[in-house]
């Protein structure tokens, strides 16, 4: 297995971005990672890299970009619950200023980067996402119905909100199949939404599953901070894994 640095050029700018890739020469299905907040780090190559041992090509794009190549912060210190205050404070503005438009155009740019490449397998990919990734990645299935087979978010927050844009509101655009993995007691998608979220989905008859992960906070699958679960983690696995089977099998 190997990962390399990637540049793809955007509408606005080069996003550099993580390639991991099998062993053998493919081609290989691709699955788009969307990163959570705190970007692109090792953890996310680790997580890259369980997905390439499937048989999937796995682009981890750096969706803040705009603002700088990774690292844009020092995250020497995640696993301290006292840093988190500091780092959101420079982290919101970033994430505000993915609007679906953004995303959108990004996600084009990452795509068409996916399939210019030979070791990459024609058709549709598979997009993963965690925290805002995850919000994210349902943005972007909805803007690219056609291109993206399949969509898994985790702990994904704010996917409703109050906003003429809020995410859920663009789901009757999607043709495939996406699954939600959320944190218990997540307060960025409290119970209320996620009945909202799946109110949505049924009305426009989106293929979907939709779990609450009884004891999991918000971002339980990054092992690089305080808001790892174990358990919740490996259930994302085999939840994130039967998906990727069914709707993108490696042959």
């Amino acid at each position: 297995m190997q990962t390399t640095t990637e540049d793809i050029r955007t509408d606005d700018g080069v996003a550099d971005a993580s390639l991991t890739r099998p062993e053998g020469n493919g081609p290989f299905p691709a699955v788009l990672l969307f990163m959570d907040a705190f970007g692109p780090r090792p953890r996310l190559v680790e997580m890259a890299e369980q997905i390439a041992a499937q048989g999937y090509l796995v682009l981890t794009p750096h969706l803040f970009y705009r603002a700088g190549r990774a690292p844009l912060f020092d995250l020497s210190r995640l696993g301290e619950p006292d840093q988190r205050g500091a780092l959101f404070e420079k982290i919101m503005p970033m994430i505000g200023a993915l609007t679906p438009d953004v995303i959108s155009r990004d996600t084009a740019a990452y795509l068409d980067f996916l399939a210019a490449r030979d070791d990459v397998r024609p058709g549709p990919v598979v997009i993963t996402g965690y925290c805002m990734g995850g919000t994210n990645a349902l943005r972007a299935i909805e803007a690219h119905p056609d291109r993206i087979a399949a969509m898994a978010s985790f702990h994904g927050g704010r996917i409703v909100t109050d906003a003429p844009d809020s995410p859920h509101l663009g789901v009757d655009s999607i043709t495939g199949e996406v699954y939600f993995g959320h944190a218990d007691q997540d307060q960025s998608m409290t119970p209320e939404q996620i009945a909202t979220l799946e109110k949505a989905l049924d009305a426009a008859g989106v293929r979907y599953r939709s779990e609450v992960y009884e004891g999991a906070p918000h971002g339980f699958t990054m092992a690089d901070t305080p808001m790892y679960h174990e358990q919740a983690t490996e259930r994302h696995w085999v939840a994130l894994f039967d998906l990727l089977n069914r709707t993108l099998p490696t042959t």
